[in-house]
C-alpha cells in the first residue's frame, strides 16, 4: 500500500514533520498502544463499537435450564466466572466430576510471567472466583466448605498442576444468603475518568471496609486491613498516590517485555473479541480499521519517547487527576493462602462499592514484583503504612463516581470445565 506524498501525508504530532510510511505505521501502532494503555491493567470496554453480544452474554446470568439443572455446580460457576481477573485472563479450571464437589485449578498457560512473575495477582484472581462461588452457593442454600491447596501450597516462585482449592457443597438450611450476591451481575471495573468533585461518602467507605470481615473460614484465614485517602485528606495526600501510580504506569509502558505481554492478549475489534472472549478488548473504530488493513503492528513495543507512549502517560495522568480517592488493602503476610484470601476480600469490597454506586479500578503496576518496579513498589508500601516485616499491599485502586461502562468479555461456561 502506497501513501500519497507530502503534504498530504500525516504529520508527526511531536515534531510537525511529514511522516514516511514506516513512521506512520509505527505511530499508528503506537496510537493503538496509547488506546490499550487503559486496558493494560485489566482490559478496555465501553468503546465506540461496543462489545459483541456473545462475548458478554455471561453477564445476563444463568439461563432457566441451567437454574433447573439438578447438578448445581454449573449454575454456581456461571456466577464465579464473572469475578475480576488480572488482564482478564480467566485462568480458572473447574473439575466437577466428583458429585457435590468442585476442584479449582489454575490454567498455567494463562499467567503473566513478566508483570506478575510471582503469580501473586493470579492467586488473588482465584480468590475472587472462590468468593463469588461461595456467594452463589449460599444463594442456593448450600454451604461451601473451601479447602485451599489440598495437596500443598505452591512455592513463592512458580505455580504447578496441583489444585488451588476443593469446594465441598452441602445443603444447609442455616447457610445465610449474602446481600452482595445481588451485585455480581452489576460489578464492572471502570477505567474511565471519574468525577473529581464528588467524594466517596463515609457510609460507602465504611461498607467497603466492613465487607472484608465476613470472609468464610478457610484452612488459614488471614486479616486484611483496608485504608483510604480522599478529598477530605487534602491535595497533598492525593498527589502522593497519583505520583506513584503515574511512575509505575510509565515503567510498564516503557519496559518492552511488559508492554508486549499486554499485546499478547490484546483483542482488537469485535471478531477477535468474539473469538477469544478474554484479555484486553479494544473496539475503537480507527484502530479496528487500521488493524484490518494490516497497519497495526503488535509485534514490536513502541519506544519510550514515541508519541504513543508519551500521550498515553498524559492520558493516564488526566484520569488520575480526576480521581477523588484511593483505596488499598494490606495483609500481614504474603503466602499463597493469604493471596487467595486477599482476592476474596477484594471481590467483596468491589461488590460493596457497586452496591453504593462507587466505581473502582485496580492500580496493579506499582504492586508488581519485577525489578523495574522496585521504586514504586517501595513507595506505595510506605504510603499505605505496610512497613512491618512481611506486610504486603495486595490491592490498590482508584475509587470514585463515573459513568457506567460495559462488562468485560467472558469465555463460554464449558471452557472453564475440565472434562
Amino acid at each position: 500500500m502506497n501513501f500519497p506524498p507530502s503534504p498530504r501525508n500525516p504529520t508527526n504530532p511531536v515534531r510537525g514533520q511529514p511522516l514516511q510510511r514506516r513512521q506512520f505505521v509505527r505511530l499508528v501502532g503506537g496510537g493503538a498502544v496509547s488506546a490499550i494503555a487503559v486496558a493494560s491493567t485489566a482490559g478496555l470496554s465501553g468503546c465506540a463499537q461496543g462489545m459483541p453480544k456473545e462475548a458478554i452474554e455471561a453477564w445476563a446470568g444463568p439461563n432457566a435450564a441451567l437454574a433447573q439443572d439438578a447438578d448445581v455446580g454449573r449454575w454456581l460457576l456461571s456466577y464465579a466466572i464473572l469475578a475480576p481477573h488480572s488482564h482478564n485472563l480467566q485462568s480458572w479450571v473447574a473439575d466437577l466430576r466428583t458429585p457435590g464437589e468442585i476442584t479449582l485449578y489454575c490454567d498455567l498457560k494463562r499467567t503473566l510471567p513478566q508483570t506478575d512473575p510471582l503469580s501473586r495477582q493470579i492467586m488473588m484472581s482465584h480468590g475472587t472466583f472462590l468468593e463469588l462461588l461461595d456467594l452463589a452457593a449460599r444463594e442456593r442454600g448450600l454451604r461451601a466448605d473451601i479447602a485451599l491447596f489440598p495437596q500443598g501450597a505452591f512455592g513463592p516462585g512458580k505455580l504447578d498442576t496441583r489444585p488451588v482449592a476443593t469446594v465441598r457443597l452441602t445443603p444447609d438450611a442455616s447457610a445465610q444468603k449474602d446481600p452482595l450476591f445481588a451485585q455480581i451481575l452489576r460489578r464492572h471495573t471502570n477505567r474511565s475518568a471519574y468525577d473529581i468533585s464528588r467524594a466517596v461518602p463515609p457510609d460507602a467507605l465504611a461498607a467497603m471496609a466492613a465487607a472484608v470481615a465476613p470472609i468464610r473460614p478457610t484452612s488459614q484465614p488471614s486479616t486484611v486491613r483496608v485504608g483510604f485517602t480522599g478529598l477530605e485528606q487534602g491535595a497533598a495526600a492525593l498527589a502522593a498516590h497519583r505520583r506513584i501510580a503515574s511512575e509505575a504506569w510509565r515503567i510498564e509502558l516503557t519496559v518492552p517485555r511488559t508492554i508486549m505481554e499486554s499485546f499478547d492478549v490484546l483483542r482488537v475489534g469485535q471478531s477477535e473479541i468474539a473469538a477469544h472472549r478474554d484479555g484486553l478488548s479494544l473496539t475503537a473504530p480507527m484502530v479496528v480499521a487500521l488493524n484490518t488493513l494490516g497497519l497495526f503492528d503488535r509485534t514490536h513495543a513502541p519506544a519510550a519517547d514515541d508519541y504513543a507512549t508519551t500521550s498515553q502517560i498524559k492520558d493516564f495522568d488526566a484520569k488520575l487527576a480526576s480521581t477523588p480517592g484511593f483505596l488499598w488493602m494490606v495483609t500481614p503476610g504474603n503466602d499463597r493462602v493469604t493471596q487467595v484470601n486477599a482476592g476474596r476480600a477484594y471481590a467483596r469490597v468491589q461488590l460493596a462499592a457497586t452496591a453504593h454506586g462507587v466505581a473502582m479500578q485496580p492500580l496493579s503496576q506499582a504492586l508488581q514484583e519485577y525489578a523495574e518496579q522496585q521504586g514504586p513498589y517501595a513507595d506505595i508500601h510506605a504510603l499505605a503504612g505496610a512497613t512491618a516485616l512481611g506486610e504486603t499491599v495486595q490491592m490498590w485502586a482508584r475509587v470514585g463516581y463515573a459513568q457506567p461502562v460495559e462488562p468485560a468479555p467472558r469465555r463460554r461456561l464449558q471452557d472453564f470445565i475440565r472434562v
